[in-house]
C-alpha cells in the first residue's frame, strides 16, 4: 500500500543523541500520568471516600493547569536546565508531603497542600517535543532528519504509552503492595527522569532557537493570542474530564464486585490496544488536511467513548475499554500535529504546554464530579456522565472546523 509505510520510524530511531532525553521524558510522564488516579487510587484504598479522593486529585489537577504553563514560560526564558531541576524539586516535595501523610495518617489537610506543590510538574511532553523541533530545524541531523510530522507520531506513542501504562501500573502497586506504593514508585521514576534529562545537554535548545518572534520576556501568553491553542484546550479538557471519569468509575466498579486488581487488568489490556493503534496510524500517509484529520479522530474517540453509557459489568467495561482504546492514540497524535502546524514555531513550548494542561484541567473537574456521583448515584450513574463528557469532543472540533481551516499552514 502506497499510503502505509512501514519504515517511518526508522530516521527517528537512528537519532542516538535522542535516546537519553526521550528515556528520561518517558520517566517523567509516567508519573505525570498517573499522579491524579493513583492519588484516587491511594486514598481510596486507605480508606478516604471517592468525593474526598476526587478532591485532592483535582486539587493536584488545577495546581498543575494554574502553575506548569508558567513553568514552561521560565524555561523559554531561561532555559530547560536553569528551570527544569528546580520545579521538580518542589513537585517532589510536594509528593513526599502526601505520602507521608497518607502512610502516617496526619491531616488531610495537608494532602491538599501537597497537591498544590505536585501543581509545580515541568512538562515533559513540551520539553522533548522542543529539543526534538531543535534538532531538526536547527539542520543538527542533516539530509537524513525525520520530518516533524514523523517525530510527533513517534512522541505521541511515547505519550500514549505513559497515559495507558502509567495509572495501571499505579492501581495495580497499591492494590498488591499498599495504598502509596503506587505513587512512590512514580515519584522514583520522575526523579530518575529529571535527572536524565538535564544531564543531556547537547540536545537542548537554546532560548528563541526554536523561531523567531517577539523577545521570550515581552510577549503575552500564547493561549490569550491563538484561537488554534485554545481550540485544542477546549478539546484536550473534555477529554481528560470524561477519561478522569472513565478511570475513577473503572476502579469504582472493580472496587464494587470485590476485585480491585480487575481495573489495572482492564487499563493494561486498554494499553497495549491503543499503543498498537497508535503505531500503526503513524505509519499512515494521510493527504486529507490537517483540520479534516483532527474531525474525523474527535468524531472516532468521542462515539467510541460515548459508549461507557452501556458499561453495567466488568465484562461491558472490558469490551467498551479495548475498542475505545483503538481511537485513542490517532487523537493525541493529531492534536499534537495539529499544534505543530496551526501555531508558530517560535511559541510551541508553550502551546504544547496548554494544550496538555487542558486535559489536565479536565483532570480536575472529571474526578470531583465522578466521585461525588458515585457516592450519590452509584457507578454506572458516573460512566454515563463521562459519555456525555465525551461526545463535546466532536461537537466542538465540528463547530470550530472553519477557524482551523484558517490557520492551516503547509507542512514543514
Amino acid at each position: 500500500m502506497k499510503n502505509f509505510d512501514r519504515g517511518v520510524y526508522r530516521a527517528v530511531l537512528k537519532v542516538r543523541e535522542a535516546y537519553a532525553f526521550d528515556a528520561g521524558g518517558i520517566l517523567m510522564r509516567v508519573y505525570a500520568y498517573m499522579a491524579t488516579i493513583g492519588s484516587i487510587s491511594m486514598l481510596t484504598l486507605a480508606g478516604y471516600s471517592f468525593f474526598l479522593a476526587g478532591t485532592v486529585s483535582s486539587t493536584i489537577a488545577l495546581a498543575t493547569f494554574l502553575i506548569s504553563p508558567r513553568v514552561s514560560k521560565l524555561v523559554d526564558e531561561r532555559g530547560q536546565h536553569a528551570v527544569v531541576p528546580k520545579a521538580a524539586v518542589v513537585t517532589l516535595v510536594g509528593l513526599a508531603l502526601m505520602l507521608a501523610t497518607v502512610s502516617l495518617g496526619g491531616p488531610i489537610a495537608l494532602c491538599y497542600v501537597a497537591a498544590v506543590l505536585m501543581g509545580f510538574i515541568p512538562n515533559a511532553q513540551a520539553l522533548t517535543r522542543a529539543r526534538w523541533t531543535y534538532l531538526v530545524r536547527a539542520g543538527r541531523l542533516g539530509e537524513d532528519a525525520p520530518t516533524l510530522k514523523t517525530v510527533f507520531s513517534y512522541e505521541g506513542i511515547i505519550d500514549d504509552v505513559a497515559f495507558m501504562v502509567g495509572p495501571a501500573a499505579s492501581i495495580a502497586l497499591a492494590a498488591a503492595l499498599f495504598p502509596a506504593a503506587g505513587m512512590l514508585a512514580g515519584g522514583v521514576c520522575f526523579a530518575v527522569g529529571v535527572v536524565v534529562l538535564t544531564l543531556s545537554r547537547s540536545t537542548e535548545p537554546t532560548v528563541g532557537s526554536v523561531g523567531a518572534g517577539e523577545p521570550p520576556k515581552h510577549r503575552r501568553s500564547i493561549i490569550a493570542t491563538s484561537s488554534v491553542v485554545r481550540v485544542l484546550f477546549a478539546l484536550m479538557f473534555f477529554l481528560g474530564a470524561f477519561y478522569g471519569v472513565f478511570d475513577t468509575a473503572t476502579v469504582s466498579l472493580a472496587e464494587d464486585v470485590g476485585n480491585p486488581s480487575a481495573a489495572s487488568v482492564i487499563l493494561i489490556v486498554a494499553a497495549c490496544v491503543s499503543i498498537a493503534s497508535g503505531f500503526l496510524f503513524g505509519m499512515i500517509r494521510l493527504t486529507i488536511p490537517q483540520y479534516a484529520q483532527l474531525a474525523a479522530v474527535s468524531l472516532l474517540v468521542g462515539c467510541a467513548y460515548g459508549t461507557m453509557v452501556f458499561i453495567g459489568s466488568i465484562e461491558s467495561l472490558f469490551v467498551v475499554s479495548t475498542v475505545a482504546a483503538m481511537f485513542y492514540a490517532p487523537f493525541f497524535i493529531t492534536a499534537n500535529a495539529t499544534c505543530e502546524r496551526m501555531v508558530p514555531g517560535d511559541r510551541l513550548t508553550e502551546a504544547i504546554t496548554w494544550m496538555n494542561s487542558g486535559s489536565i484541567c479536565g483532570l480536575a473537574f472529571g474526578p470531583t464530579l465522578g466521585g461525588a456521583l458515585i457516592d450519590q448515584l452509584g457507578t454506572t450513574a458516573s460512566f454515563g456522565f463521562g459519555a456525555v463528557l465525551a461526545v463535546m469532543v466532536p461537537v466542538i472540533a465540528f463547530a470550530c472546523l472553519p477557524l482551523l481551516k484558517r490557520h492551516e499552514r503547509q507542512p514543514r
